[in-house]
């Protein structure tokens, strides 16, 4: 039989609760988690991901119908299930929150009813690695963007991404959504300046609407980093000059440009295809 939460939740029905208060400022401000080191994951796949990968579960909530339907489960074969409630187990406390409060305080319009305050690292904990495979963002704006390019480097076989200062926060609520649990099995840093890029061992690559060669043409280098810029201005001009390599991407029916998310999915499905081959 699956385990069960080894101990009984505090029940919580106060919009006053410090806990709800702390979760409250990190869905305000997506920079907040760089003060408090801690990060509110909503939803059991990104608590499964963030415990898997060694973050370790400050408090885990539930909402009174989560709660109700954790009880409920208890067949050997629910992996998730298990998973889930090893997550719960690993926190030190445990809340219920009424199923009005936890609507009121939901990201998510159908939302699962759990969700955990994690302990994150502090930025300066985090390094450079200058040799692995790398996805650089030059001032990214829309977390949905960088979310899905979070996403696209992790199921590509990069191992970093790095973000330029001015970037959108990499552990937002919003960007965590969309990478899907990504972030916790790479390297992730933000806050550089072209300055720390120059550590890196591996070629900078550059899409361009105008010079380079074309990408189904190109034999990529291996681990190289990705470069994609701004959605409006793209890559700032010192960032461009340490690129070895710029690359087009060929558009047969037009526009003007590729959505950065979209541009830096089909750079890296390249990259990575040209490491596996179809035999």
């Amino acid at each position: 039989m699956t385990a069960l939460p080894h101990d009984q939740p505090s029940p919580v029905a106060s919009s006053d609760n410090a806990v709800v208060k702390h979760i409250r400022a990190l869905q305000r401000d997506g920079s907040a988690y760089k003060k408090t080191n801690t990060l509110w994951l909503e939803g059991d796949h990104l608590c499964r991901a963030a415990h898997g990968a060694g973050f370790a579960p400050r408090v885990f909530v539930w909402s009174q119908q989560a709660w109700q339907r954790c009880l409920q489960t208890t067949e050997d074969h629910d992996l998730h299930a298990q998973a889930t409630k090893r997550c719960a187990n690993a926190a030190k406390h445990q809340i219920i929150m009424s199923d009005k409060l936890w609507a009121d305080l939901s990201g998510l319009e159908s939302w699962t009813g759990m969700g955990a305050l994690f302990d994150v690292l502090p930025a300066h904990a985090h390094h450079v690695q200058v040799a692995v495979p790398t996805v650089i963002v030059d001032r990214v704006q829309d977390p949905g963007n960088l979310g899905s390019i979070i996403r696209t480097a992790a199921a590509m076989g990069f191992s970093q991404v790095l973000a330029i200062k001015g970037s959108v926060a990499l552990w937002s609520p919003k960007v965590l959504r969309a990478g899907m649990g990504a972030h916790f099995s790479l390297n992730m840093v933000e806050g550089l300046g072209p300055d720390d890029l120059s550590k890196l061992t591996v070629p900078l690559l550059l899409t361009s609407s105008h010079q380079g060669e074309w990408l189904h043409q190109k034999t990529l280098p291996w681990p190289c980093a990705w470069v994609m810029g701004h959605e409006g201005q793209g890559v700032s001009k010192a960032i461009e000059a340490m690129v070895q390599h710029h690359i087009r991407v060929i558009q047969p029916g037009g526009e003007e440009s590729l959505n950065v998310a979209a541009a830096a999915a089909v750079c890296m499905h390249a990259s990575a295809s040209a490491q596996h081959p179809v035999v």
